[in-house]
Formats: structure tokens, sequence, C-alpha cells
């Protein structure tokens, strides 16, 4: 194991928690009226991971986000809405990323659909109604902007990252 990456894995954790939290406070049902439709700020961390420091340590940050948010006040149906959604997306990420075909932003806006996807499964065993489905063209509309949104920001720190890193070798 790298301590680098254990170190780096232990930050993007309580970024990603923290981006998580200040979400809560952003009123985006004023802009778009549908239940439980966020920005996502928390897989702009999981997004640069995934490319940063690949799909392991991303699922493990997802996973610990997802626990430390669902202790910290997301309760069990928090949690198994954010383990779904974030754990499909992840994986359509890490599968996407592979082709090499999708830049960072189609990655993300692809991961954003696939959020929305797990999040729907989600609340159908939660409530044992397929009717959910009904609300899914709704939210992958969105995801398309948030998930462009979400790799914009991506993108800036995956740009960020070596001249941050560059400059620690320097100073070292």
């Amino acid at each position: 194991m790298d301590a680098r990456k254990i170190t780096a894995s232990a930050v993007l954790t309580a970024l990603a928690l923290a981006l998580s939290y200040i979400e809560r406070f952003i009123p985006l049902n004023l802009a778009v009226p549908l239940p439980g439709v966020r920005l996502g700020l928390a897989n702009v961390v999981t997004l640069a991971a995934l490319y940063l420091l690949g799909s392991g340590y991303a699922a493990v940050i997802l996973l610990l986000r997802c626990l430390l948010a669902a202790l910290f006040g997301g309760g069990a149906a928090g949690l198994l809405f954010s383990l779904c959604g974030g754990f499909l997306a992840l994986l359509v990420m890490a599968a996407v990323k592979r082709t090499a075909f999708f830049s960072v932003f189609g990655v993300s806006v692809l991961g954003a659909a696939a959020h929305q996807a797990g999040q729907i499964l989600a609340g159908i065993l939660l409530m044992r109604s397929g009717y959910l489905v009904g609300y899914l063209p709704f939210l992958l509309l969105v995801s398309a902007v948030t998930g462009l949104l979400t790799g914009l920001m991506a993108a800036g720190v995956l740009r960020a990252v070596p001249a941050i890193l560059k400059r620690e070798v320097e100073q070292s």
C-alpha cells in the first residue's frame, strides 16, 4: 500500500464529506422543482479520485463518505440511496474511462445519469413500487446539466493537481 495514496484518500474522503454536507444548504429545488435533486459536489471528489488514484481508492472514498454521511445525519434510507447511486455511477465511470473514448466531461455525465438510475433503483427497493421509473426521464435531464458541472469542476482539479504536486516536489 502506498502511504501517499492512503493519505490522499483520507483527505479526499474528508473533502467529499464536507462537500456533501455543504450541498444540503444549496436550495437547488428553487431552480429545479424536483424532489431530491442535488448538484453532486461530492461526486467531483469521486471523479477526481478515479482519475488520480484509480477505481479501488475511489470506491473506498465513496464508501467511507456514504457511511460517514449516514452516520452524521443521513440515516439508513439516505445510505441506501447514496450507495446505490454512488456505486452504480462509479462502475459506469470506471468502465467508460477505460474506453478512452470519452473525456472527463462525458465520463461525468454518464456517471451522473447512472447515479440517478441507481437512486431510482434504491427507491424501488425501498418503496416496493415500480412507478418511480416514471421519474427517471426528468432526473436524467437534470443529470446532464449536473454531470457537465461536475465534470467541469473535476477537470479543473485534474489540471491543478499536477502543478501542485510539481511545486511540492520542487520545495522538498
